[in-house]
């Protein structure tokens, strides 16, 4: 299934999206939100449509907002692709990096972004997005994370590289915490319909090719991620995790920091396509 929210900011619909159609979950539940998934309100949805209860939502014109609705925590892996590891100066890590990104990140994944004041070292990555669908503590193996995911978005891991490393103190946190620093979606898209291990990821800066590798080289893979964290921490419902980016970022030197005017755009297989105009402040 895919799944979405529709409309101005703090007054999304949740919808089903099937084929061309899009049908309106409101009746089932006010939001997509942790509340949402910890009720088996996948199952939920996917009855109804199996039944043909949902009704038809006219969509067209309406903003995207991001397909779950502000989680308790984003927490994100740093440097889980080797040839990323390697432009950014460090080898693959023996054990994933965790750094946390505020919820209040979370917007639409057409919604414009601003470049914090000052700020001249603004960065893009395309980053696969795993959102949490059953609570997940100490969990007894990586075979048994799956159960614990409620689906995939697509997701920009905007960083301003100056304060995630020179001024950060050690911490990453003050670079990836900017208002708007995560546009996530389109959709929230269920297990069954994309197969995590092997999804294109791509992104481009005003129409110029930058990052395109896949999730089959991540150095630690969906299941194990999510088992890993459990060992150290609760995962909730609606809980995103970002699992890292793939090569070709502005840190990487080879292209120029993002500017007002610039467009970025990324894409991730079957997940499907972001676009944001990033503003100078």
């Amino acid at each position: 299934m895919k799944l979405a929210r529709l409309g101005a900011v703090g007054a999304e619909r949740p919808v089903l999206l099937d084929g061309g159609t899009t049908y309106d979950l409101s009746g089932i539940t006010p939001d997509l939100d942790g509340a949402f998934l910890a009720s088996e309100g996948l199952a939920t949805v996917r009855a109804a449509a199996e039944a043909g209860d949902l009704p038809e939502f006219a969509a067209a014109g309406l903003r995207v907002g991001a397909p779950i609705a502000r989680p308790g925590a984003v927490l994100c892996i740093g440097m889980n692709y080797a040839a990323h590891a390697a432009e950014s100066g460090s080898a693959p890590p023996d054990v994933p990096i965790l750094f946390l990104k505020t919820p209040n990140t979370v917007v639409g994944p057409h919604d414009a972004v601003t470049i914090p004041p000052g700020a001249e070292r603004t960065d893009w990555e395309v980053e696969l997005g795993v959102v949490i669908g059953r609570r997940a503590s100490y969990l007894d193996s990586p075979a048994d994370s799956m159960a614990h995911v409620a689906g995939f978005v697509v997701a920009n891991d905007v960083s301003e590289r100056e304060h995630q490393l020179v001024t950060s103190g050690g911490q990453w946190s003050k670079g990836k915490c900017a208002p708007g620093f995560c546009p996530t979606g389109p959709w929230l898209v269920t297990p069954d319909e994309a197969d995590h291990r092997a999804l294109r990821l791509r992104s481009w800066v005003n129409g110029e090719p930058r990052q395109d590798s896949t999730t089959a080289d991540l150095v630690f893979g969906v299941e194990y991620l999510v088992w890993y964290l459990s060992r150290y921490l609760t995962l909730e419902p609606g809980d995103l995790v970002l699992t890292g980016t793939p090569e070709g970022v502005a840190l990487s030197g080879r292209f120029p920091y993002l500017t007002g005017g610039d467009v970025v755009e990324l894409e991730i297989e079957g997940l499907g396509r972001q676009r944001q105009e990033f503003v100078g402040s």
